[in-house]
C-alpha cells in the first residue's frame, strides 16, 4: 500500500508541473505576441504600415530638418512601421510609390520632387484602398485621389518675396535669379511671383535665370560666371538658402559688398538659423521663411481622421533691418 501511495503521490506531482508549464507557455506566448504587433498603432493591435517618399535629406538644411521631423514621428513607439525612400528625381519617387503600393502598405505619404505625372500611381492606391497625404509640396493631381495634403503655400512665398523687395524702391532691379530644381513646386511658386513682376515693370531686368538645383557649388559657378563677364547686377534672388550661400561666396571672392546698405540685396529661402544669422548681422537682406515641422499634422490625420482637406503651413518673411535673435531663436531650423 505505501508503495502505491508513493507512486500516486510522484504522478500527482508530474501532473501539477505539466499543468504549470503549459500555463506559464500560454502567458508568454501571449507576451510575445503582443510585443511583435505593438501596442500604439491600429486599434487591433498592429503597427500602421506606412511608405515615406521625400527628396534627398542633403539637398538642403531644411530638407534635412523635414526629415529627422518625419524619422521621429513614424516610430514603431508610435505606432508605425515605417520605410523611407528618398529621391530628387519624379520617375524615382513615382516608382518608389508603385512599390509600396505592390506591398500593401495602409498609406502613402509624398513630398514629390515634380508636380506632374502623379496620377496613375494615386489611382493604383484608391483602388487599393491605401490613402495618400502630400506633405510639403503640392502636386497636379485630382483631389480624389488623396486624402489631404500638408504644404507650404509656394506661391505665396514667393509673392511676399517680390513685395518686399519692391519696397526698396530702387531705381533699377538688376536680377541675378537662381532657381531651384526646376518643375518642382518651389521652384515654380518661388519663380512665378518674380517673373510675373519683371514682365509688369519696365525697371526690372533678369541678368541671367538659371537652375542651381539647390545646391550652393552650382549657385556659386553661376554668379562667378557673370562676374567674369562683367555683368552689373544689383540683386541676387536664390530660391533657397544653400544657394544664397553660394553666391554670397562669389562675391566675397571678387571683392562685391553685400547685405544692407551694400552693393547687392541678397534673397534666399527656407530661415536656416545660419541663414537667419547671416541677416542679423546684416550680411544678407531678406528670408522667405519654408515650415518643415509637418509630421505631427501627418500623424493627427492617420490616427484620427483629416479634418480639413488641405492644411497651409503658416510662414513669414523675415527683413535685415527688423529681425531680432529671438526670431533666429524661434524660427531658425
Amino acid at each position: 500500500m505505501k508503495k502505491r501511495g508513493n507512486k500516486m503521490k510522484k504522478f500527482l506531482t508530474t501532473l501539477v508541473s505539466v499543468v504549470l508549464v503549459g500555463a506559464m507557455s500560454f502567458s508568454l506566448a501571449g507576451c510575445n505576441k503582443s510585443t511583435t504587433d505593438g501596442s500604439n498603432g491600429g486599434g487591433d493591435g498592429k503597427l500602421i504600415k506606412v511608405g515615406i517618399i521625400n527628396n534627398d535629406p542633403n539637398e538642403s538644411g531644411y530638407r534635412t530638418a523635414n526629415d529627422n521631423d518625419m524619422k521621429k514621428t513614424f516610430t514603431a513607439e508610435n505606432g508605425y512601421d515605417a520605410k523611407f525612400t528618398y529621391s530628387l528625381k519624379n520617375e524615382e519617387q513615382i516608382a518608389a510609390a508603385q512599390k509600396y503600393v505592390q506591398d500593401g502598405v495602409d498609406y502613402l505619404l509624398i513630398s514629390a520632387a515634380g508636380t506632374s505625372g502623379w496620377d496613375s500611381v494615386l489611382q493604383d492606391a484608391k483602388n487599393a484602398g491605401i490613402k495618400v497625404i502630400l506633405f510639403d509640396r503640392t502636386i497636379d493631381a485630382d483631389e480624389s485621389l488623396y486624402e489631404a495634403s500638408i504644404v507650404s503655400d509656394m506661391a505665396k512665398e514667393g509673392q511676399t518675396a517680390v513685395d518686399w523687395l519692391a519696397s526698396q524702391g530702387l531705381s533699377e532691379y538688376n536680377i541675378i535669379h537662381i532657381q531651384g530644381v526646376m518643375g518642382s513646386s518651389a521652384q515654380i511658386g518661388r519663380s512665378g511671383a518674380l517673373d510675373t513682376k519683371v514682365a509688369a515693370e519696365a525697371n526690372w531686368n533678369i541678368i541671367t535665370q538659371q537652375t542651381g538645383n539647390w545646391s550652393a557649388e552650382e549657385a556659386q559657378q553661376i554668379v562667378q560666371a557673370q562676374i567674369d563677364a562683367g555683368k552689373k547686377f544689383n540683386v541676387i534672388y536664390a530660391e533657397n538658402d544653400d544657394m544664397a550661400k553660394g553666391a554670397v561666396q562669389a562675391l566675397d571672392k571678387a571683392g562685391i559688398s553685400h547685405g544692407v546698405g551694400k552693393d547687392v540685396i541678397i534673397i534666399g529661402f527656407d530661415c536656416n538659423k545660419w541663414a537667419l544669422q547671416e541677416l542679423l548681422a546684416g550680411n544678407w537682406n531678406y528670408d522667405g521663411q519654408c515650415n518643415p515641422f509637418q509630421a505631427s499634422y501627418i500623424d493627427d490625420i492617420i490616427k484620427n481622421g483629416a479634418k480639413q482637406k488641405t492644411v497651409i503651413m503658416e510662414e513669414k518673411g523675415f527683413d535685415a533691418s527688423k529681425i531680432t535673435q529671438a526670431d533666429v531663436d524661434q524660427y531658425g531650423i
